[in-house]
């Protein structure tokens, strides 16, 4: 190994090794299950502290372990099993370092790593190389997750709920086992953060709502040709429920959905996706094609009790 060689590779080591000191002063072990702890990350200085929603499991009784060493009760503001996050909120006055939280710009072929604090040993960390950066995208248990970055990093036990790091140390998302077993999924930043502000508005996570179901359609090249762009399926409305939104704003089964908020649909994913981020109560266009001609509602989606 030659000395230039050497060099890198110590650079490199001194770099990362920074990386997860500056990380570990925001991430936390949380003790809230019966076997070993999991991590967490110090989301805000008010005390907003950001898991995974699996290894909450009790509601009360809580402990969260912080970087100096103290111990402190936390209490369980909500939870979002669809992107596994739960939101814990420590005692007024706890004196805490927030994550640090850019624009993400982790691509595909990043190093990234993943810094946790599963234990009464302090921190850990695992490194790998980003592979993949997407979502929307369905979840194995049905819901919608708003983004994912997936990497090559180890998941060891208890590091779920850890910070998914970027080569500079500040936090690119949080780790999950459960939506990527072993492979290190990480949900992006700007997905928790809106996450987190729905969970410490409402305790909750709002969904959108319309009240139709549907299966998809082809469309022949004429109705294409009517919505002016290619779009080779749409949504066939099959039922309408009483009172819903839907029926409110006057959608009818055997109307073909084309369009939610000016966007095309074409499967139900794509419906999905786009509810994922609409307010609820705001008014959007509906396109449809109707008797063989295009046409648009308005409709107010609801919230899905």
């Amino acid at each position: 190994m030659t000395e230039e060689t050497t060099n890198v590779l110590t650079e490199l080591s001194t770099r990362l090794a920074g990386a997860v000191e500056r990380a570990a002063q925001s991430v936390v072990r949380v003790e809230a299950r019966q076997r070993m702890p999991a991590s967490g990350i110090l989301w805000s200085g008010d005390g907003i502290v950001v898991t995974a929603e699996h290894a909450v499991e009790r509601d009360e009784n809580i402990t969260v372990g912080l970087p100096d060493g103290k111990e402190v009760q936390a209490s369980l503001v909500g939870r979002d099993p669809d992107h596994d996050i739960a939101v814990l909120r420590l005692p007024a006055g706890s004196a805490v370092t927030a994550a640090s939280f850019p624009q993400s710009n982790v691509k595909i072929g990043h190093l990234a790593l993943a810094v946790a604090r599963p234990g009464g040993d302090g921190v850990q960390a695992s490194w790998g190389l980003v592979s993949a950066v997407g979502g929307p995208v369905r979840t194995r248990r049905g819901g919608q997750l708003g983004g994912y970055i997936r990497t090559g990093i180890a998941m060891y036990p208890g590091f779920s709920g850890g910070a998914l790091v970027d080569s500079q140390g500040q936090i690119a998302g949080l780790l999950s086992s459960q939506l990527g077993g072993d492979a290190g999924m990480a949900v992006p930043s700007e997905v928790v953060s809106g996450v987190v502000q729905t969970l410490v508005q409402h305790g909750r996570v709002r969904r959108a709502f319309l009240g139709f179901r549907s299966q998809p359609a082809p469309l022949v090249a004429a109705l294409q040709e009517k919505l002016s762009r290619k779009q080779e399926s749409g949504l066939l409305v099959v039922s309408v429920e009483a009172g819903s939104p839907a029926e409110q704003a006057g959608v009818l089964i055997g109307d073909v959905v084309v369009s939610f908020a000016g966007q095309p649909v074409q499967a139900p994913d794509d419906l999905q996706a786009l509810l994922v981020t609409t307010a609820i109560g705001s008014p959007v266009n509906l396109g449809l094609i109707r008797g063989g001609a295009p046409t648009e509602l308005t409709i107010t989606p609801g919230e899905r009790q």
